[in-house]
């Protein structure tokens, strides 16, 4: 029997062997509360302090104490959109995004709403590349713009610095929701004019439910929950001392191993992306060079992502049709809609994001079945 192809780190990312090792250090009834002065939680103040050494040093930020460690990038978001928007509103009521924003973005702006704010989705162009111009929407009643550092669905890079500098120019502050780039390509907050910027511990190969939020000193941000005085006050609640501890290390071994392992992936992504696209009536989506190392994103013509995603499961290979938060709604993704696509169009697509279980050995198997599910679906469809 064949083993299993896995394609969907972007949805979820085994946890690096180095990560498990390093998790192994913790002893047994390790138990200190970071909020105490003994020695147990001396130490595991020790280990957070650790933690944001190197988150912070992922991103190029100057001081470590502009992390604040959370549940995940979800919660992240919150803080960022929600936070910032209601901590700065006596300057304006406005909050900008890109169009093709994730959910846990577009979710709380849209929920601001009900608070007066004015939301405003700025266009991409095909590529998914945000339009620079159309930034115009961005005034000094802006409060809070956020434009992902790369999409999830299509891998496109986002041009970071000159967005920070339209931002800047009106006085307003930009969130960047890094949860799929980091660990990917190069971030350097500081060089790329960001405030405040998302991170996820699962997509640096660490656990689930720990995320950082990095906050430029000076931005002002208020809790979203309110609670105690941990992680500035701006996240209550007894730290996760171990699933912190964890992602700092992957974050240290994602910065480390970033140039060669993107190097690698690239050249996996390109042979798969050149076999994929010579199936009849397949299309790459997201921008063709200006894309995360990792990421390959298709859609084929008459039929349904779900569909896909059912069939390569049974020929062993798990694939992704769109971000895996909004998967269960069964509606046309948000970001294909953006980019210009019809709504049966935006249905049929298939999404490969690769990690570290992969090779350039497993491109003709994973190319031979699409052709094959393709084909077959197609006999099939009422499309």
């Amino acid at each position: 029997m064949e083993q299993r192809i896995y394609l969907d780190h972007a949805a979820a990312m085994p946890v690096h062997p180095g990560v498990a090792r390093f998790c192994r250090q913790f002893p047994e009834g390790f138990a200190g509360n970071p909020s105490t002065l003994y020695q147990e939680g001396l130490e595991a103040q020790e280990a957070i302090f650790r933690a944001r050494e190197k988150v912070a040093a992922l991103i190029g930020a100057n001081a470590p104490d502009s992390i604040i460690f959370t549940s995940g990038a979800t919660e992240s978001n919150n803080i960022a959109i929600r936070g910032t928007a209601l901590r700065n509103q006596r300057a304006g009521k406005a909050v900008v995004l890109s169009a093709i924003e994730h959910i846990s973005v577009l979710n709380p702006a849209k929920d601001l709403q009900k608070s007066g704010f004015v939301l405003t989705l700025v266009p991409v162009d095909r590529y998914g590349t945000i339009d620079l111009d159309a930034l115009g929407a961005v005034t000094p009643e802006t409060v809070v713009t956020s434009v992902h550092y790369a999409n999830n669905e299509i891998g496109t890079i986002e041009p970071i610095r000159e967005v920070a500098e339209i931002v800047h120019d009106r006085g307003g502050l930009l969130h960047v929701d890094a949860t799929d780039a980091a660990g990917r390509i190069p971030i350097d907050v500081e060089r790329d004019g960001i405030d405040l910027l998302t991170l996820s511990g699962n997509q640096l190969g660490g656990p689930d439910g720990v995320g950082a939020l990095y906050i430029r000193p000076g931005v002002r941000v208020q809790p979203v929950l309110v609670g105690g005085g941990q992680e500035r006050g701006l996240r209550p609640g007894t730290e996760n001392v171990f699933g912190i501890a964890c992602m700092g290390e992957a974050a240290r071994l994602a910065g480390e191993e970033m140039p060669e392992e993107s190097r690698r992936l690239r050249a996996i992504r390109d042979r798969l992306i050149a076999g994929i696209t010579e199936i009849e009536e397949a299309y790459l989506t997201g921008h063709p060079t200006e894309r995360l190392p990792h990421h390959a994103s298709f859609r084929f013509s008459r039929i349904e992502g779900e569909s896909i995603q059912l069939a390569m499961n049974m020929l062993g290979i798990a694939v992704a049709t769109g971000s895996a938060c909004t998967s269960r709604t069964l509606e046309a993704s948000h970001v294909l809609l953006a980019i210009g696509l019809a709504h049966d169009e935006a249905h049929g697509s298939m999404i490969a994001t690769l990690g570290r279980g992969n090779n350039v050995d497993q491109v003709p198997r994973i190319v031979e079945a699409t052709r094959e599910t393709v084909k077959r679906l197609r006999a099939i469809t009422p499309l």
